[in-house]
């Protein structure tokens, strides 16, 4: 595995947590979870971080088996992801947290659910579309066995970062309070709403190659 791979990976990985925003979730996971004590929470914590491991899994093995079957072409996934990241971006950089994933609707219903592990904190306010979305371009874009396994890897990763963060979630949020969460947010929407743009510029570069 060569240092350009491992830029790959790493570059992956900051576009994940940029896309998914774990700190900006925390003071939801805070919310829905008032109700339990600690193990509950330590467990739901867990539960959340397992789910979303398997859902960028799962999107990022089957996601150009998606993209065939629909017969769409990776650079049009990746103009449309690439707007799809910008839109969410412009969300966060407004500081509306979570309210980009989930609507009113689904917020409502999600207080009913005892496994809010699984919906609403792994679907959708972790791993999203956006998230999806970009798993999905990375994965058809280095299709090569290494490169998979390395993408696994990072979401691996990635997923044990937000177990570990999530079972700090009530101690981070008294900590940086409202205000700086919201700094937070804002930074990750200027950062994926970069990786948005770059995907765009590439995808339109390949549909219309006398752009470039």
């Amino acid at each position: 595995m060569n240092s350009i791979e491992l830029v790959i990976f790493f570059q992956f990985f900051i576009g994940l947590f940029a896309a998914v925003n774990p700190l900006g979730i925390m003071p939801i996971f805070v919310s829905l979870t008032a109700h339990q004590d600690p193990v509950e929470r330590n467990k739901t914590a867990y539960t959340a971080s397992l789910a979303v491991a398997a859902i960028l899994v799962v999107s990022l093995l089957a996601g150009q088996l998606l993209l065939d079957f629909f017969s769409i072409s990776l650079d049009s996934f990746r103009v449309a992801g690439g707007l799809l990241l910008v839109s969410i971006a412009f969300t966060m950089m407004s500081g509306k947290l979570g309210e980009d994933k989930q609507n009113k609707q689904e917020q409502s219903e999600s207080v009913s659910r005892e496994q809010i592990g699984v919906v609403p904190l792994a679907m959708p306010l972790l791993a999203g579309p956006g998230a999806i979305s970009s798993t999905i371009v990375y994965a058809s874009r280095y299709p090569g066995s290494v490169d998979t396994f390395g993408l696994i890897t990072s979401i691996c990763i990635f997923a044990a970062g937000i177990w570990g963060l999530l079972r700090l979630a009530p101690t981070i949020v008294k900590f940086l309070g409202q205000t700086g969460i919201n700094v937070i947010t804002r930074i990750m929407g200027l950062i994926l709403a970069a990786l948005g743009i770059e995907f765009i510029a590439n995808g339109l570069r390949a549909l219309f190659p006398g752009l470039s």
